[in-house]
């Protein structure tokens, strides 16, 4: 069976482009695109022989399929042949059991789906490879194509200058300056990519780069960019997969730019198209107080929208005030009867601590996540027994530098209240000793 896959003008005026066509957003109305599937196709494979053949390709090694991406490549990419596919077992990402951090908040059954458990650490690989592979196709088809670039806070483009490098594919990298953990902005660099730390925020990089894009045979990798959407929908169908083909509840998403919104959204609502599932969960985003435009745009149901001047957060990477899939969004969470929280640099940081105390080790971003999921789960919209995902979006790894402020308390309007600081001694047992019982005699075993 022959599967197509073209972009689509989002807005509905039917103005449909080839994958393989340099365009971004439509030339009718100017609205942002969106990758249309022939749904006709893919339902001609009953449900139960998708998930039947989903599961036999989870995680094995036939090339390129064992990809949690590419092993979904019908309803992902199918214009893009397997020799060009750039893949570095992205997907596939553990589904973490929070038993304990849900004993805690109040939650029976809450899950944290790890993609940031990504070669470069972070979920923006299952996009990247996509986006990545496309443009290998079409350099393969004779395109003139001089790279691919990206604006960043950080992860964007730790995973463009992999996926490139992997290709042999020029990375252009637009960073703001000083706003970038040096873990994140290490890879692009270590990675080949022609690395430009401006002076300005995201929304300036973002600004810079669509014009340049525009004007040069230069790529676009950023969100506004469809292709990416198809590769973090996967995040959806993996989630259910995971559970056994059960539907979750609530998934609550960390809230920037807003494509993992409209990916989740979207990967659920094409699972229902096929008839995989038979009901869609409640989607909650979660933005930082620093940088909440749709939160503030929720409060009013919806009825204005204003980007706000984004000021400096933790969560680095959703420092945001201009999100490019804002429209995708808001009609993602009208139509899965979704909510918008917000956290504070405090609630966030502390959310991130307290998860750790449980075993994980998570970014800001999910900390963000954490926060408001911890007050919607207060104020009893989220209740007990609900079947709870969080989607966690990058290593904690790339943040030991904002977690030794944490508990060092240097982290500026946080109180740290599971700040974890050594215990200088001397090379004596008494002293040990007494350190030892007295710590656990106050914590309790296990605390």
């Amino acid at each position: 069976m022959p599967y197509r896959a073209w972009f689509e003008c989002f807005a509905g005026c039917g103005e449909r482009y080839p994958l393989d066509e340099i365009v971004y957003e439509c030339r009718a109305c100017g609205e942002l695109l969106e990758v249309r599937h022939d749904m006709d196709a893919l339902r001609q494979t009953p449900p139960e022989e998708w998930r039947r053949i989903w599961d036999g390709r989870y995680r094995r090694t036939e090339w390129p399929y064992g990809s949690g991406v590419w092993g979904k490549k019908e309803m992902v990419c199918p214009n893009v042949a397997d020799r060009n596919i750039v893949s570095l077992y992205e997907g596939g990402t553990n589904l973490f059991r929070a038993a304990r951090l849900g004993g805690i908040v109040g939650l029976e059954n809450l899950w944290i789906k790890l993609c940031g458990n990504e070669h470069t650490g972070s979920f923006k690989d299952l996009g990247m490879t996509v986006l990545v592979s496309m443009v290998n196709q079409m350099i393969a088809d004779g395109a003139d194509i001089l790279g691919v670039a990206c604006a960043s806070t950080g992860d964007t483009s730790a995973a463009l200058a992999a996926y490139c490098a992997a290709a042999g594919i020029q990375a252009i990298v637009f960073l703001p300056r000083g706003r970038v953990s040096t873990a994140q902005l290490i890879q692009p660099i270590a990675h080949g990519a022609l690395t430009l730390s401006l002076d300005t925020d995201f929304d300036g990089c973002m600004e810079l780069i669509r014009r340049i894009c525009r004007r040069e045979n230069v790529y676009l990798a950023n969100s506004m960019n469809s292709l990416r959407v198809e590769g973090q929908k996967t995040v959806a169908v993996e989630i259910v997969q995971q559970l056994d083909w059960q539907v979750p509840d609530w998934i609550v998403i960390p809230g920037g730019n807003l494509g993992n919104v409209s990916a989740l959204g979207k990967g659920f609502l094409e699972m229902r198209e096929l008839g995989i599932i038979d009901r869609l969960p409640r989607i909650a985003c979660a933005q930082a107080a620093r940088a909440n435009p749709l939160y503030r745009s929720y409060r009013t149901g919806f009825a204005e929208f204003r980007p706000v001047k984004a000021e400096s957060t933790a969560a680095t990477a959703i420092q945001i005030g201009n999100p490019v899939s804002v429209r995708k969004a808001i009609k993602v969470l009208r139509t899965f009867d979704g909510v918008v929280e917000e956290a504070t640099e405090d609630e966030l940081a502390n959310a991130c601590a307290l998860a750790d105390r449980t075993g994980l080790y998570v970014c800001p971003h999910t900390g963000v996540a954490l926060a408001a999921l911890m007050k919607l789960a207060a104020g009893g919209l989220i209740g007990s027994s609900n079947l709870v995902v969080v989607i966690s979006t990058a290593h904690g790894l790339k943040f030991s530098e904002s977690k030794i402020r944490y508990h060092e308390g240097k982290l500026p309007g946080v109180s740290p209240r599971h700040a974890n600081l050594p215990v200088e001694l001397p090379a004596d047992y008494d002293a040990v000793r007494d350190a030892i019982l007295g710590a656990v005699g106050r914590r309790g075993r296990g605390a």
